[in-house]
C-alpha cells in the first residue's frame, strides 16, 4: 500500500487469476533479477517462486514477506489500491485495499486505516480448499483475535486444532506457531485483528 510520499507503479489490467503473482513478477522484471536469484535470497526454492508468481500456490505470510525482501519492497504493494481519497480514521467500504492470494485461497481486505500501525484488522475470505498455507507461521510479538462470521474455520495453534463456527472467536500470541483454513464447501468470512500491523 502506498504511503506518502511513495512512488506507486501502475501496473497493467491483466486477468482475474495472477493476483499477486502478477505484481511479484513485474517487480523483479523491474529489478532485473531472475527467478534463481530472488530465490536464493529469498531463501525459498526456485519451485516455490515460479508457483507463486504463476498464481497456481497459496504462498504463506512468511514466504510473502521474504520474497518482497528480496525484492525491495514493502509486503503492502501486494494490495489492489481502489481510486479514491483514503482517511486517517475511517476506511470507507468501496475504498478498502485488497490482496487476492492463489487461486483457491483467500481475499484479505484492509479494513483499517495506515495512520494507525499499532493494531490492523483485516476481512478474510477464505475459498474451499484455501488456508494460509501448509507450515505454521508466526510473527516476532504482538497478538492476533478473531470472530468467524460465516462457514466453517479450521485454526491450528501450537500444534493444537479448532474448528470455528459462526460467532466463534479466538485470541493468541503472535509468536504462537498458527495456520488456519476452510472446512466445507462454503466459503469462510472472518474478522482478523493483529498487533501490531503486518501490512
Amino acid at each position: 500500500m502506498a504511503r506518502q510520499g511513495q512512488n506507486v507503479v501502475s501496473l497493467p489490467e491483466s486477468g482475474p487469476d495472477d493476483g499477486i503473482g502478477r505484481k511479484l513478477r513485474l517487480r523483479r522484471s523491474i529489478k532485473g533479477r531472475s527467478l534463481q536469484e530472488v530465490a536464493d535470497k529469498a531463501e525459498i526454492s526456485i519451485g516455490l517462486l515460479s508457483q507463486i508468481e504463476r498464481g497456481v500456490t497459496t504462498p504463506s505470510l512468511k514466504s510473502l514477506r521474504q520474497v518482497c525482501a528480496a525484492l525491495d519492497m514493502p509486503v503492502g504493494w501486494l494490495f489492489d489500491v481502489p481510486d479514491g481519497d483514503h482517511e486517517d480514521v475511517v476506511v470507507r467500504a468501496g475504498g478498502r485495499r485488497v490482496m487476492t492470494i492463489g487461486p483457491k485461497g483467500m481475499t484479505k481486505e484492509l479494513l483499517s486505516p495506515d495512520s494507525v500501525p499499532g493494531i490492523q484488522m483485516l476481512r478474510i475470505l477464505v475459498q474451499p480448499g484455501g488456508s494460509s498455507g501448509d507450515q505454521p507461521y508466526n510473527n516476532e510479538s504482538g497478538s492476533k483475535c478473531g470472530v468467524v462470521v460465516s462457514g466453517t474455520l479450521g485454526l491450528e495453534v501450537e500444534g493444537r486444532e479448532y474448528v470455528l463456527a459462526p460467532g466463534d472467536s479466538f485470541a493468541f500470541a503472535a509468536t504462537k506457531m498458527a495456520r488456519f483454513w476452510c472446512i466445507g464447501e462454503q466459503p469462510v468470512d472472518l474478522i482478523w485483528v493483529v498487533t501490531p500491523a503486518v501490512y
